[in-house]
């Protein structure tokens, strides 16, 4: 233990001089800490707009103008990264960027040295509030037990996890007591690090379905749930559905379009809500100027979703030619989740699963490999999304890896977590390349990533919105 100590302390200081070198303050220094103010952040429902939020207490507080060198930068715009790349950076914005870009008068210059320098990343599927293990029955245990305030807690983890791996931003699909939202407050009011979150209170389902929680005897686990839980029958239900999600703080609504893999009483490819009320669901999002994702394995449950104007299909394990080409011709995202494939169909740890289970993750991977490569065939669009929670939070970046092996070229793999995620999100214009005016949000990494994609895995620096997080490979 002590020499674990040692070395952390030795990092520490690592990452303090290069700090100091450059003229910044160290990691750790709470002093050198500001607070700005939260503008129209300090509203209690909603996503603050990006980089509304104040800097957590430990964060980095950055000079009045920074320029940021690297070996190499993606832009996220190109299939190419430029030699020498600086990006200067003033009021948590980017304000100019480039291949040898020149450094305003009086700047700090903070030189990392060779790495490549891209935008902070985007994950369009998390849910941060809860994290699966290897065994279902305990973790449902574990879940019964825990309350509120632990799972909340635990979820700042979580949080912290997926910022200090690289992404800046998620799309957070479904939670439970509220917690994304306070999670996401917490955040953007500066109390707790962690990447801007958008969220969706709850996921919307039909009785019996993957949003239900069934499985167990009747009333044994509380009455049966309603729309405060995501549960409804019926277009006008959906839509009151809809409005209570927004009501509460939600930025995204998302619906369980079809079963899913890892609930009990369904299964995995059947549809779950009608086409009246999935138009319902998708026209009352739009009325309120919110994106509808939809979650769907199953080919019939999805082409409803798209035929209503859905933003997005999830995982869309069984999508079939005409559903893609559906997609294709309404401009509606992919988010494959192929890193929750691996896990939950046993492929990364073994997973001991109730016999129901085991059978839908092994049905839904076996076809997810052909369906993603027939959707880049096609030209389906595609965004970053990961389903962490299935996957240990933090391992996000794995995803890119399995991008590159089911037929994306290493650059249109890393552009699914910039510029794509971005436009889904909402976000085209603050977030998701580097760019004048946009959000300065940040990561680097050792190495080329367009050689070696697997070095997405081993982020050293992390900015968001002008506020370091970590350096040299070491957290704040």
């Amino acid at each position: 233990m002590s020499s674990m100590k040692t070395t952390r302390r030795l990092a520490l200081r690592l990452a303090a001089v290069l700090l100091l070198a450059c003229g910044l303050p160290p990691l750790l220094s709470h002093a050198a800490t500001q607070r700005q103010g939260a503008g129209d952040a300090t509203r209690s429902g909603g996503a603050a707009p990006a980089g509304a939020s104040t800097a957590p207490a430990g964060a980095s507080a950055a000079p009045a103008v920074l320029a940021i060198k690297a070996a190499r930068l993606f832009d996220g715009r190109s299939d190419h990264w430029v030699r020498d790349g600086v990006v200067v950076v003033a009021g948590g914005k980017i304000q100019a960027v480039g291949a040898g870009t020149a450094v305003p008068a009086g700047a700090q210059v903070l030189d990392l040295g060779d790495v490549t320098l891209l935008p902070g990343l985007i994950d369009c599927h998390t849910h941060l509030s809860f994290e699966s293990s290897d065994d279902f029955t305990r973790d449902t245990v574990t879940r019964l037990r825990r309350d509120v305030a632990e799972a909340a807690i635990r979820a700042t983890a979580n949080a912290r996890h997926t910022l200090m791996a690289g992404f800046t931003t998620v799309r957070d699909v479904g939670s439970a007591d509220f917690i994304d939202v306070g999670l996401r407050n917490a955040i953007r009011d500066g109390v707790i690090p962690g990447p801007r979150m958008l969220v969706a209170v709850h996921m919307l389902g039909a009785r019996g379905g993957h949003a239900d929680g069934a499985g167990f005897a009747f009333k044994r686990l509380g009455e049966e749930p309603g729309i405060e839980r995501g549960i409804a029958s019926g277009p006008d239900q959906f839509r009151d559905a809809v409005r209570f999600c927004v009501k509460y703080g939600a930025d995204v609504i998302k619906v369980g379009a079809t079963g899913g893999v890892l609930s009990l009483s369904d299964e995995v490819d059947t549809p779950q809500v009608t086409q009246a009320e999935m138009d319902a669901i998708v026209d009352e999002a739009h009325r309120l100027h919110k994106r509808a994702a939809a979650h769907a394995h199953g080919v019939t449950g999805a082409k409803e979703a798209i035929r209503a104007g859905i933003d997005s299909i999830e995982h869309g394990s069984f999508l079939d030619e005409e559903g893609l080409r559906m997609m294709k011709e309404r401009g509606t995202y992919l988010v494959p989740t192929l890193l929750a494939g691996e896990y939950a169909s046993g492929r990364v740890v073994p997973r001991h699963y109730p016999p129901e289970i085991a059978a839908k993750a092994e049905a839904a991977v076996a076809q997810r490999s052909a369906m993603f490569r027939n959707a880049l065939r096609i030209g389906v669009k595609v965004a970053f999304g990961t389903d962490s929670a299935v996957s240990p939070h933090g391992l996000n970046a794995k995803e890119f890896a399995l991008l590159v092996a089911h037929g994306m070229t290493p650059a249109a793999a890393l552009r699914t977590a910039m510029g794509p995620a971005a436009d889904l999100l909402g976000l085209p214009g603050q977030i998701g390349t580097l760019e004048p005016g946009k959000q300065a949000d940040l990561v680097a990494v050792p190495g080329d990533p367009l050689a070696d994609v697997k070095v997405m895995e081993h982020v050293s620096f992390v900015m968001k919105g002008g506020q370091i997080w970590k350096v040299a490979g070491v957290e704040k």
